[in-house]
């Protein structure tokens, strides 16, 4: 089955097409980097209009890397949520027209349930067997989102575990502007905590954990600690002095902050396993998705812990983890085999449709 998808939730105009949902035949994505650039984020209006101009081009480059003319797609998918409504509603608009003129299936994806799906791409036949993959642990960490998922089948997920306020990506970005790190913060400071000189102990910044038992993700608290390392503390007892920003300390700092980031996630999957076993319930894999899956600490460390827990991480190729459409291409395949269909009465909507519990066993 041949699928063609859109994605355009953000600032990426994306298109792809997939063949029965892992051989990526294309995979085309048109970044607007230089239009947001001065603005160190992303611009709703100028993002959509950014779109508009794209979408076609880049499904045309899509079919013709695909070697493929339309009349051999079987189904067109698109990420309609969540999102920036003003982008999702170029990205539908879109897909609506190619299917109505094709006649052919139109299936709606979540963005997110796409980036749990991602690591999939590519492998072929391995690990397909849903009896090999389910119940799975799923991690979503970008931008806009952290949050784990219990995945029963590519058609049930649950919400498990989320970020009460920043998310793990957003985080990095903050911490980057407040370091004076080049716009795209996060990669930047990634390289910098890279360097093989970085003292990843030399600043002793917090790992949240918010209560014992608690799913959910919280880096507000690491940022702030940041900003008063960076600034200093004023007091007449126990205040510190700012932070002289050298090179070292630079890469000091960057290196603590990524060790603490990075240890909360893999507390709280540690944590969420354990709750799972203490319910009878044991996760055959660790599928991972989204931009900050790209992060090279990130990276090692889960799959240190597929070592460590015995279970399969599926980590997606560098290049589907950030915003793409082969991931929705994929699970589109997977949820028009399952029998969804969505008319031209699909909605963009701006808000995830993943729904949390009945397996949340965490509390704040």
């Amino acid at each position: 089955m041949l699928v063609l998808a859109l994605e355009t939730s953000c600032d990426e105009t994306a298109a792809a097409v997939v063949r029965d949902g892992v051989e990526v035949l294309s995979s085309v994505v048109a970044s607007q980097y230089d239009l947001h650039a001065e603005y160190a984020g992303v611009v709703p209006e100028i993002a959509s209009r950014a779109h508009v101009e794209a979408v076609l081009p880049v499904v045309r480059e899509a079919l013709e890397q695909a070697g493929c003319g339309l009349g051999m797609i079987d189904a067109i998918a698109v990420g309609n949520r969540p999102g920036l409504i003003g982008s999702l509603l170029v990205g539908v608009a879109a897909a609506k027209s190619l299917a109505w003129s094709l006649r052919k299936p139109l299936i709606g994806v979540d963005h997110v349930a796409a980036h749990v799906y991602s690591g999939m791409l590519e492998r072929g036949a391995e690990g397909k067997s849903e009896q090999e993959l389910f119940p799975a642990l799923g991690l979503v960490v970008s931008g806009g989102h952290t949050a784990m998922y219990h995945v029963a089948s590519w058609t049930q997920m649950h919400r498990i575990g989320t970020t009460i306020d920043d998310a793990m990506g957003e985080a990095y970005d903050k911490v980057a502007t407040m370091m004076q790190l080049p716009h795209p913060g996060g990669p930047n400071l990634d390289r910098l905590a890279s360097d093989p000189s970085a003292n990843d102990k030399a600043f002793d910044l917090p790992v949240s954990r918010l209560s014992t038992t608690s799913l959910d993700f919280s880096f507000s608290g690491l940022k702030t600690s940041v900003l008063y390392t960076l600034r200093g503390v004023p007091g007449e007892r126990g205040g510190t002095a700012p932070l002289a920003l050298t090179p070292a300390t630079s890469r000091d700092l960057a290196a603590s902050f990524q060790r603490a980031a990075c240890k909360a996630v893999t507390l709280k999957l540690t944590r969420a396993i354990e709750q799972a076993r203490e319910r009878d319930l044991i996760y055959r894999t660790l599928l991972c998705g989204g931009g900050v899956t790209a992060n090279s600490r990130l990276r090692r460390e889960l799959l240190c812990f597929e070592a460590s827990h015995k279970l399969g991480v599926r980590l997606p190729p560098m290049r589907y983890c950030m915003d793409n459409a082969a991931m929705i291409a994929g699970l589109g395949e997977q949820l028009l085999r399952s029998g969804q269909r969505d008319g031209m009465a699909l909605q963009a909507t701006p808000t995830i449709s993943i729904p949390a519990g009945p397996v949340h066993a965490g509390a704040r």
